[in-house]
């Protein structure tokens, strides 16, 4: 049995209090045909997956709230419950793929099972097939979720030792009872305000770092403050529904990292000038002024060390920049989003969410779930959109000799964002999911040709002139 994280009971609270919302995360592997039975893929994958415990593990909430959610063994675990099959009707080729992905990530994940399914999708056009891998985010972030592919998938095209299914479960752990966790929560009770004194007395030994860790947690609140004022009223946010759109950009690795070279900017940089472009087109179609505080974005930050590999955790933190959809010209919109992510992380932003999220992990769970979930039933008019970029693998991954030819990210949105972006990168391409709500975001394709577009106009503006 192990707590979760506040960070992963926050996605948990958030998604209750939103009932339109499911806050999963996901990825789709496309490979060169053809599909592998699903026994054959099962008894190849299944032991890869059963070896990660979170795989095999539920969420239990404490009676009242007295203790944050833990994981526990499932002692139903069943592997073929969680890998499901479909296939794509007839000509099976983008549209519906990307209509599959929407309605499978418009339904929540069942919370009295381990918070993750994978599908296999068959009779994509090319003779292809895919793999969804959809995580409940309190499961895992962005990075720990792009990182489960080296962990099940491999690195080799020579195929696969197919190993017997079923197989030996691992032991598993007796389900605590609720007078157990009850227990457990009373228990954390009493050592909560031991830990508290046991911080301020490791923080003493240290004044200097305690210090700077203060100034600059305080200088990063009053930036997220700063952060929480609203954006300027339009169409791109409100109340959403259950039902999402999925759509797709897609861009060369290399040209990016050129432009960015050219400007002395990263891959980050040129990816949300794309995108800030994208949605500065999406507001002129729909009539609407793109002016500087039109579209603040939520930014998230991995807060993970370099040894963190191959854990399924949450370690992330924020920033909320506007997007500079007032600018019209790409070099100069590029330089806006360089300099404003800049200045969000001098500002400490990040270390300040950071810091809040542990100082939570010390205080009763019961009042930091009641806050969160109260601020969620909020209407919030400060943040329009979320865009996330995560790194890929760089080197080509295999199923059963099958090559994954692309990776494709979707990223959930909630609390009134009817749009989000996420950015994966695999070997030498980029590809930008985009995640709208089904009613209010019908624009999907304008939205992802402008952000292709955008790319374009930055490679070509990018090139070296010629001298005459």
């Amino acid at each position: 049995m192990e707590q979760l994280s506040p960070l992963d009971a926050m996605f948990l609270d958030a998604e209750d209090t939103d009932r339109h919302a499911s806050l999963a995360i996901a990825s789709i592997a496309v490979l060169d045909g053809p599909a592998p039975s699903q026994e054959e893929y099962v008894s190849t994958i299944g032991p890869r997956i059963r070896a990660i415990p979170r795989a095999r593990q539920k969420v239990r909430r404490v009676p009242w709230d007295l203790g944050l959610p833990v994981w526990v063994d499932d002692p139903r675990f069943d592997l073929g419950y969680h890998i499901k099959r479909t296939s794509l009707p007839s000509p099976g080729d983008e549209a519906a793929l990307h209509r599959l992905v929407g309605r499978i990530m418009s339904q929540r994940l069942d919370r009295d099972r381990p918070l993750w399914e994978s599908w296999v999708i068959e009779g994509l056009a090319g003779d292809r097939w895919a793999v969804l891998t959809k995580l409940h985010h309190s499961m895992a972030d962005g990075v720990s979720g792009a990182q489960m592919y080296s962990m099940i998938f491999s690195g080799s095209p020579e195929p696969d030792v197919v190993v017997p299914y079923p197989a030996p479960e691992p032991e598993v752990e007796p389900e605590p009872s609720m007078a157990g966790l009850l227990l457990d929560g009373l228990a954390g009770l009493v050592r909560s305000p031991l830990e508290q004194v046991g911080l301020l007395i490791g923080a003493a030994r240290s004044p200097q770092r305690l210090a700077q860790r203060l100034a600059d947690t305080a200088k990063g609140l009053a930036a997220l403050a700063d952060g929480l004022q609203p954006a300027t009223p339009s169409s791109l946010s409100g109340p959403i529904g259950q039902q999402r759109r999925y759509g797709i950009a897609r861009a060369s690795l290399p040209g990016v990292i050129a432009v960015g070279k050219a400007h002395g900017a990263t891959v980050n940089d040129v990816a949300l000038t794309a995108i800030s472009g994208a949605f500065r087109k999406l507001l002129l179609h729909r009539g609407e002024q793109p002016d500087d505080h039109a579209v603040r974005t939520l930014v998230p930050v991995s807060v993970r060390a370099d040894g963190d590999q191959g854990v399924l955790d949450n370690r992330v933190s924020l920033v909320l920049p506007f997007l500079p959809v007032d600018i019209a010209d790409p070099v100069e919109a590029l330089a806006t989003v360089h300099s404003r992510l800049a200045e969000a992380k001098a500002s400490k932003e990040a270390e300040a969410g950071q810091s809040i999220t542990a100082l939570a992990g010390h205080e009763p769970f019961g009042p930091v779930s009641w806050i969160i979930r109260f601020l969620t039933r909020l209407p919030q008019h400060s943040i329009v959109t979320v865009t996330t970029n995560v790194p890929g693998p760089r080197e080509p991954l295999f199923v059963l000799g099958r090559k994954v030819v692309e990776l494709l990210p979707y990223v959930p949105i909630a609390i009134r964002m009817r749009i989000g972006v996420a950015v994966l990168t695999y070997c030498d391409q980029v590809v930008f999911g985009i995640t709208g709500d089904y009613d209010s975001f019908p624009e999907v394709e304008l939205l992802a040709t402008a952000i292709e577009q955008g790319i374009a106009d930055l490679v070509v503006a990018s090139r070296p002139r010629r001298k005459a």
